[in-house]
């Protein structure tokens, strides 16, 4: 028979595993917490430069056909603002084409990006088709200013989320590949 005043050895491994369970689930926890408490903090590797500090554009006023641009949609789509530089001809309209079918990669998450124009439309002769997939519109107090490349046939683009926050700049000259990358991964 066996003694009651005697433990036995399997509760202390029973014991001692349910101790190695629970710290295998705290240490991420503990981690985390310690990396936060040092001032760690992830940095995603974006193609876009991030707008800092961010800024809400819900007071900005874009027309487009005469109305107001709603930056809340009525349901949470992102905006692509294409900003060209003076005189957007060939070059610009490459990268409006590129900007597009950025979109279009999308597929069934394509409808969450809407693609708005802010400026004089184009001038090149293969304009028409690339402008069909955006509205065009005006900024007439000058909003975007600060993003618009300066430069001849060029174009920049800004990043705005579905709640009016500018997210990221890309400045004239990007790279449309980083920007596709950059939308899947912000549009799933």
């Amino acid at each position: 028979m066996t003694d009651p005043n005697v433990r036995s050895t399997p509760s202390r491994t029973g014991r001692l595993k349910l101790v190695l369970i629970m710290l295998v689930f705290l240490a991420p926890i503990v981690a985390a917490g310690l990396l936060t408490l040092s001032g760690w903090q992830p940095q995603g590797k974006g193609n876009g430069q991030p707008i800092v500090p961010q800024r809400s554009l819900a007071d900005v006023r874009v027309d487009v056909d005469g109305k107001p641009w709603a930056w809340r949609d009525s349901e949470p789509r992102l905006t692509l603002v294409a900003l060209p530089g003076p005189g957007c001809a060939a070059e610009c309209v490459k990268t409006l084409a590129l900007m597009r079918n950025a979109r279009i990669v999308l597929n069934r998450n394509a409808d969450r990006l809407r693609l708005l124009y802010i400026g004089p439309e184009p001038t090149a002769t293969d304009a028409a088709t690339v402008m069909r997939d955006y509205k065009v519109g005006t900024d007439p107090a000058n909003a975007f200013d600060a993003f618009r490349p300066t430069g001849p046939d060029s174009v920049a683009a800004v990043l705005v989320e579905s709640n009016a926050t500018a997210l990221a700049w890309y400045p004239a000259g990007f790279d449309p590949n980083g920007l596709r990358k950059d939308l899947q991964k912000v549009i799933r």
